[in-house]
């Protein structure tokens, strides 16, 4: 099995009190709260017997750097320099002198400890509110060893529920079409990553090309799309267990599929007699129904979380933009009238938003608007970006950036980057070749 985790889960004190910051997702946060992220302690015995299996220096001080980074990776805080910390790591755990976290204008405190007994990992962690001089959290995690990175994305996805109010997205991974070679022999690979670019592994091997992975909402599966003998055909791969099986072959496939909410069906479009029309197809009996049927080009469909309607893109108007429908196929508006083509629609899991790209005057913008078409706000512009693809608290979106070659063909790169729906925290996103193409899983803590 490629991925598989076992963790137990232990509640220590449940304390409620109001979210220390209010996120507002139509602005950026241009003061992020300044946080204390103090590594969390272990005994003499505990560091050397888990050195001796991991081979790492102190898993308390790795720990605390992967919740840091998270947190500084956000956009929402600011985590202190360790330099300025007064209080040491196993006092600060017992009981924090809340006046020496304000003297460093910390705001809130993150500390913890890690112990190792039969095997298993025990990690233990307290959120402080240092102006009320209070506990907020304390929680508990038991796993295998090995599990120490995701353990402290599990720690960020807590800590910035409980301080913003909204879902994480830190215990999730990125699947993505990892690149090669020069621009005219490119060899694709499927590759999945932990959100934060570490433990990247890849599912396949290169000899046949790769095209547009989409995880399913529901669980670790994937549906992708691979050309067999130059004729495009659509797979499904469970994650964990390696397992593939082939949907069908589809003559004149146009886009890569997508699941539904549940998971149950997929969503497709692929040309036809010529014509290229949206198909779902029922992953169960393998019924597939045509959705749309006209003479334009419809292509590049997602469902809306709750399932109901479907986005896709479309030049019934004359040039490509973006429609919705209901999810048998009727009730079609279309809601871009902005100036250039839009195109790769994906609705948010919130369900408020649209995001897209736009092609307009030679320059490539990924954007979002409102379901009715209202409020687009273009978030950032390139030479070439597309694909952009939500987190799963829909705060965020990942997308892809093609550069420019010279004229020997040369200097051509693919990544992948993030940014937020306020436009202000645009990132590049680790990975260890050149990317394209990512989709972001849901949470798996879930």
């Amino acid at each position: 099995m490629l991925f598989r985790y076992l963790f137990i889960f232990f509640l220590i004190i449940p304390i409620k009190s109001f979210a220390l910051i209010e996120v507002d997702i139509t602005r950026g946060n241009l003061s992020p709260l300044p946080i204390a992220v103090s590594p969390l302690s272990l005994d003499r015995e505990t560091k050397n017997n888990l050195k001796k299996i991991l081979e790492k220096e102190d898993i308390g001080a790795g720990i605390s750097s992967v919740v840091e980074n998270n947190l500084k990776k956000s956009g929402l805080f600011n985590p202190l320099s360790k330099d300025s910390f007064l209080q040491k790591p196993d006092i600060a755990h017992l009981k924090p002198r809340f006046e020496d976290w304000a003297l460093i204008k910390a705001q809130a405190l993150i500390t913890g400890k890690v112990t190792f007994s039969d095997e298993k990992l025990r990690v233990e962690f307290r959120l402080w509110d240092v102006l009320a001089a209070k506990e907020m959290m304390a929680l508990a995690f038991t796993t295998v060893p090995s599990n120490w990175r995701r353990v402290g994305h599990i720690i960020t996805d807590k800590i910035y529920e409980r301080l913003t109010g909204e879902k994480g997205y830190f215990d999730t991974r990125i699947i993505y079409v990892s690149e090669e070679g020069p621009k005219t022999k490119r060899i694709k690979k499927l590759a999945i990553m932990d959100q934060d670019g570490f433990n990247t592994k890849y599912l396949t091997l290169g000899n046949e090309l790769v095209l547009t992975p989409r995880f399913n909402p529901t669980n670790q599966m994937v549906t992708y799309l691979s050309y067999f003998r130059n004729l495009p055909r659509v797979y499904l791969l469970d994650i964990e267990t390696g397992i593939q099986e082939v949907v069908g072959d589809f003559p004149g496939m146009t886009f890569a599929p997508r699941f539904s909410p549940d998971g149950k069906k997929i969503i497709m479009s692929f040309a036809k007699d010529g014509n290229s029309d949206i198909y779902t197809m029922d992953l169960e009996n393998r019924i597939v129904e045509r959705i749309t049927n006209h003479p334009s080009i419809d292509t590049s469909p997602s469902y809306s979380p709750d399932g109901k309607y479907i986005c896709f893109n479309s030049d019934r108007s004359g040039y490509q933009q973006i429609y919705i429908m209901k999810s048998d196929g009727s009730n079609v508006k279309r809601i871009s009238f902005g100036k250039g083509l839009y195109g790769t629609p994906v609705w948010s899991p919130r369900g408020d938003l649209i995001a897209f790209t736009k092609l307009h005057k030679g320059k490539f913008y990924i954007g979002v608007m409102r379901t009715n078409g209202k409020g687009e706000r273009l978030l950032t512009e390139n030479f070439y970006q597309e694909a952009p693809s939500w987190s799963p608290n829909g705060r965020v979106l990942i997308f892809y950036r093609e550069t420019k070659t010279d004229d020997k063909g040369e200097g051509f790169t693919a990544k992948l980057w993030s940014i937020d729906l306020t436009g202000y925290n645009e990132r590049l996103v680790s990975t260890e070749t050149d990317a394209s193409d990512p989709s972001w899983s849901s949470l798996l803590s879930n």
